[in-house]
């Protein structure tokens, strides 16, 4: 296996991998260490090319630190992707070289479960490091932090909903998913629980279908999503949705989804701002996956009930980002940024 390192201003360490044998080709980013290991999932994505690849593992492991750190969880911000088709080019040797990739940072970067890699991959990961979290329950792990990820976003679309609503609850709002997978649906179903009216989209016709049937829910079509009218959108696939092509065609008051760097730009959330539409800053609202796996590394290993009285403080967590985005006149994006700076700060004194 051949690991390169990139020089990356802002990043404290950038390495891509190639294994001929394995058909592995990969990189890791850790962008901040300050308050603890590098923390981030493992995605798979047919990207066009590295550089694809390179961007996006950026902008996500710099998201995972202020997700991290506004979160409380006591770790830094990483992430780590391979280049490849999931339905074509997983296999065991693929998981096992990246496990042996991953290890060579000697804990520097710990792994988890995100878009492609499922716990069953991660299970062959961990047969080479033993940086990897949320494993099977069995294993003592904590398990598919999808739930939880889920959790924290209906609860913080709630507290969304309060805000713009002068205190209403979500019964009887009309909620838009763009994305209904692993997190999207868990939201989806906990959504329609509450008495909201729910509207979805997936890539995949047959799991948006059957989603929709069992929530009686409408069907839209990828084009229709984004500018759907709406109450809340909720982008819960890849991101960059919210960009200059998009904004101005929204019609919803709130913008509050599980998908990681909704913005194209922080700068979208100056647009969104001037629009009227509260956004809830992404790695704020879904940090509820990252608590969970972040419990599994505390002293006497995985709590639940631990895991899920942080989860339930999320809402505190985009009050406080909505008051300073008020108080400041800022966007809540900016006001989300200066906050993670800020705990960031804290960290290195």
């Amino acid at each position: 296996m051949e690991i390169r390192e990139l020089p990356v201003d802002g990043y404290e360490k950038v390495v891509v991998a190639k294994d001929p044998e394995s058909k592995l080709h990969a990189l890791i980013a850790v962008h901040d260490t300050t308050l603890g290991p590098a923390l981030g999932g493992l995605r798979m994505w047919p990207y066009a090319d590295q550089d694809a690849a390179l961007t996006d593992v950026l902008r996500l492991a710099k998201g995972m630190t202020y997700k991290s750190a506004i979160a409380h969880t006591g770790l830094g911000g990483g992430k780590s992707v391979i280049i490849g088709d999931p339905k074509s080019t997983k296999s065991e040797a693929l998981y096992l070289a990246m496990g042996r990739f991953i290890n060579s940072l000697e804990g520097l970067y710990i792994t988890a479960e995100d878009v492609n890699t499922s716990i069953e991959d991660l299970e062959i990961v961990s047969r080479e490091t033993k940086y990897v979290t949320g494993l099977s329950r069995e294993s003592g792990s904590s398990g598919n932090p999808s739930p939880y990820t889920a959790r924290g976003c209906v609860l913080g679309i709630q507290k969304c909903v309060e805000r713009v609503f002068d205190g209403a609850t979500v019964e009887g709002k009309h909620i838009v998913l763009q994305g209904v997978g692993a997190v999207g649906s868990q939201m989806a179903r906990e959504l329609h629980e509450l008495g909201a009216r729910i509207s979805l989209y997936d890539m995949r016709t047959d799991r948006a279908e059957a989603l929709a049937r069992e929530l009686d829910a409408k069907v839209l079509r990828g084009e229709d999503v984004i500018s759907a009218r709406c109450d809340v959108l909720a982008p819960c696939a890849l991101g960059a949705v919210i960009n200059d092509d998009t904004i101005p065609t929204l019609r919803c008051k709130i913008i509050a989804g599980c998908a990681n760097n909704q913005l194209a730009t922080r700068q979208h959330g100056d647009h969104l701002r001037r629009r009227g539409i509260l956004y809830a800053p992404d790695y704020v609202i879904n940090a509820g996956g990252i608590i969970n796996v972040a419990v599994e590394l505390l002293p006497g290993g995985y709590d639940e009930a631990k895991s899920l009285e942080r989860v339930q403080r999320i809402p505190d967590a985009l009050e406080e980002v909505f008051e300073l985005s008020e108080r400041e006149q800022i966007s809540t994006a900016e006001a989300a940024h200066r906050r993670a700076l800020e705990i960031l700060a804290e960290g290195r004194h």
